[in-house]
């Protein structure tokens, strides 16, 4: 044991097994994601050729208007080009996400327009080729490029597959297979998951402003410049650590389920979602509550607040959602409100329900407005009649959370000058 570590109280250890934890843990998560879903090597788009239902739980609150495909780039041989599909009058969006989970581009309908085109795509490491065109600058080797593209309804996936088959990496990447072993769990023991926050620190470089909380957690022998060694640490120490990352570990489990600020019921996002610069607190609770979110600006996701304890509701009761007339959301593209069953480590997935209807929102087929031109949503697990089912959400019989998504918002959602009506009981 070196001098260094002898040095640190149990307590000091602690402290920095939970900022650790918290920094550390988007980056494991990505890495436990990758491994899962590259199952045929690295730089190859997988098409989600149906809709995601309650039995795809790889991700959690996914959404049930667009389908994904998506792809895990290694960079650390070169760059890579991408030929990115016309979609027409299809919303459509290709998000590249470095390790730390940062959305750093995102091409399509919003940003680059439907018309598609070549891109490259170049890594830390090396130089822009000289006939490079429309070139993405990568932070980290490996991304995940995560496309959704809008799908109407179930007749409609063949035109969107069709368009899916378009988006691919160029021939002459390298194939890389999957990394062996089995993906270290963010629940791992604490020097296994100290080790994989090591090795992912090494290899893929965080930013240089992420230099003072690399500093605080440097006791633990993690770092992009370290060599953990759990060996290291004493009886004493070893306990704190273990302590400190797993408090920090059931508090971003607790704080999914915790009441937050609310305006008439409803979170908004934080500005830094999905590019999360030094918001480490906030990048871990949106990694492991909803990995692979979209900053507001292309898709501003909210949440209701329940009227239980824990911020949840109730599938035993009945709620309603209003809109008065001409208070829909205002957006650029589509709207959709979905219900998720609540899991006790904090993820959210879809509830396997009879109607296996997931969310309902402004493409809804027979969608039913009011005399007044407004709108209700009816939510519970019980029918509110036959003359509301098209309007109904169902829930399953326990807790519950509800999330609006609003893709491409316009100005007044943006700044605050649109507010969600509340979700009532009934």
């Amino acid at each position: 044991m070196t001098e260094q570590h002898l040095a640190v109280s149990p307590a000091e250890l602690k402290v920095a097994a939970h900022k650790a934890y918290i920094y550390t843990m988007p980056l494991v998560l990505m890495e436990t994601t990758r491994k899962w879903r590259q199952k045929h090597g690295a730089n190859l788009f997988n098409h989600a050729r149906k809709l995601l239902t309650h039995r795809n739980r790889w991700v959690t609150t996914p959404n049930n208007d667009t389908l994904y495909s998506d792809g895990w780039l290694d960079l650390s041989h070169g760059p890579l080009r991408i030929t990115v599909p016309d979609t027409g009058e299809r919303y459509f969006s290709l998000a590249f996400m470095d390790m730390y989970t940062n959305n750093f581009t995102i091409l399509g309908t919003r940003t680059t327009g439907n018309g598609g085109g070549v891109y490259t795509v170049v890594g830390p490491y090396h130089e822009v080729p000289a006939d490079a065109e429309n070139v993405i600058r990568a932070p980290t080797p490996r991304v995940w490029a995560l496309a959704r593209l809008l799908v109407d309804s179930e007749e409609d996936l063949p035109a969107a597959r069709a368009i899916q088959d378009q988006l691919f990496v160029h021939e002459g990447a390298v194939n890389e297979p999957v990394d062996p072993g089995e993906p270290v769990l963010r629940d791992a023991p604490w020097n296994q998951y100290l080790a994989e926050a090591n090795y992912l620190l090494r290899r893929e470089p965080p930013p240089v402003t992420d230099g003072l909380v690399l500093e605080e957690i440097r006791a633990l022998g993690i770092g992009p410049d370290q060599h953990f060694d759990a060996q290291r640490f004493d009886a004493e120490q070893a306990q704190a650590i273990e302590a400190g990352l797993k408090e920090a570990h059931d508090w971003l489990a607790r704080i999914q389920r915790a009441r937050a600020a609310t305006v008439e019921g409803w979170t908004y996002p934080n500005a830094r979602t999905g590019d999360f610069d030094q918001s480490y607190v906030l990048r871990a609770v949106v990694a492991v509550g909803g990995l692979a979110a979209l900053p507001p600006e292309e898709a501003f996701y909210m949440r209701a607040e329940g009227d239980g304890e824990d911020g949840l509701f109730d599938g035993n009761q009945r709620y309603r959602l209003h809109f008065p007339a001409g208070e829909l959301p205002p957006l650029e593209s589509f709207w959709s409100l979905t219900l998720y069953e609540a899991m006790d480590d904090g993820q959210f997935f879809f509830a396997d329900t009879p109607l296996r209807r997931y969310a309902i929102g402004d493409r809804s087929p027979g969608l039913r407005f009011n005399d007044d031109g407004s709108l209700d949503i009816w939510i519970g697990a019980d029918s509110p009649g036959a003359d509301r089912e098209n309007n109904w959400l169902p829930a399953n019989r326990g807790p519950f959370s509800l999330f609006f998504r609003g893709y491409m918002p316009k100005r007044a959602l943006l700044n605050g000058h649109y507010r969600l009506p509340r979700v009532e009981r009934l």
